[in-house]
């Protein structure tokens, strides 16, 4: 038991290091990008009305470190419908994209996934906003924008810089795929590779409610853990799908913080993400969809 915790230690940290100066400089581009268009985007978002999904799904893939956050606290603003929020949800990839290209996936792959995303985010966010319209369902609060972006942001936040926030980020997820590579390979040492594999190809429709659980989790670590699970072979697309576009990182903790006097809204959104995404990963299942 000891010689696998150790290999599995062993192994785990030899794959971080390896993938270290990739995601630096992926983080490096995001955090640039971010800066130079966040705000901008942000406010497009919030000027486009009914045809919020369609920009919402679009915006949604363009890797920016805190869009689905910016989404949410647009929503709380009463700026964007539900439709337009879950979008953005559906679409953005949190740390899934910085992984493929740490890990070298083929960029077809990788815009095959990203488009799928987004495609999904603007057909669901079109039909629940379409939904909504002939329900009681009230998705705008009586909260401005500009007293949750001075409860989100603080008046002493002092800005690091590129490179330190790159850095901190990079360091951040480094963790997290370290604790994740160990427990995933010790796990796979124990268990054996087949016997997960099985387990969740076989069941596959248990596995897209087990993902898309999984992917509700407000953390990185959640898109971390499904994306290490489909590189690794133990995840089928749909499963993978259902995992990943219900995973919008902190943006649902922003979402309960910063429309916190409406609860039950919260709630409700919530389970529309996680029925939308396994909807959708049910779908791929059942016709063989593959990437």
């Amino acid at each position: 038991m000891l010689d696998k915790l150790l290999d599995a230690l062993l192994d785990a940290g030899i794959d971080t290091l390896k993938l270290i100066p990739f995601l630096f400089i992926t983080y490096l581009i995001m955090e640039a990008l971010e800066r130079k268009t966040g705000e901008v985007t942000a406010k497009k978002l919030s000027d486009v009305g009914r045809v919020g999904p369609l920009f919402g799904g679009l915006f949604g893939i363009v890797p920016q470190c805190g869009f689905s956050t910016a989404a949410s606290s647009l929503y709380a603003g009463g700026l964007i419908s539900i439709g337009t929020l879950l979008s953005v949800f559906l679409s953005t990839s949190d740390e899934m994209l910085p992984i493929f290209i740490s890990e070298k996936v083929a960029i077809p792959l990788m815009l095959k996934i990203l488009l799928s995303k987004a495609a999904i985010g603007i057909v669901s966010g079109f039909a629940v906003d379409a939904m909504l319209r002939f329900t009681r369902f009230k998705y705008k609060t009586e909260q401005r924008i500009s007293e949750l972006c001075e409860e989100e942001h603080g008046d002493d936040e002092e800005d690091k810089g590129v490179f330190i926030d790159a850095l901190r980020h990079t360091l951040h997820i480094t963790i997290f795929i370290f604790l994740i590579s160990f427990a995933l390979t010790f796990l796979v040492e124990g268990l054996g590779e087949d016997v997960i594999k099985n387990f969740l190809m076989n069941r596959s429709f248990i596995g897209v409610l087990i993902a898309a659980l999984i992917g509700l989790i407000p953390n990185c670590a959640s898109s971390v853990m499904i994306t290490e699970l489909y590189l690794d072979g133990m995840l089928g697309a749909g499963q993978m799908m259902a995992g990943l576009l219900v995973s919008a990182g902190v943006g649902l903790l922003v979402l309960f913080r910063t429309n916190d006097h409406h609860p039950k809204e919260n709630v409700k959104i919530l389970c529309m993400l996680y029925v939308i995404g396994i909807f959708w990963g049910f779908l791929f299942e059942a016709l063989g969809i593959t990437f």
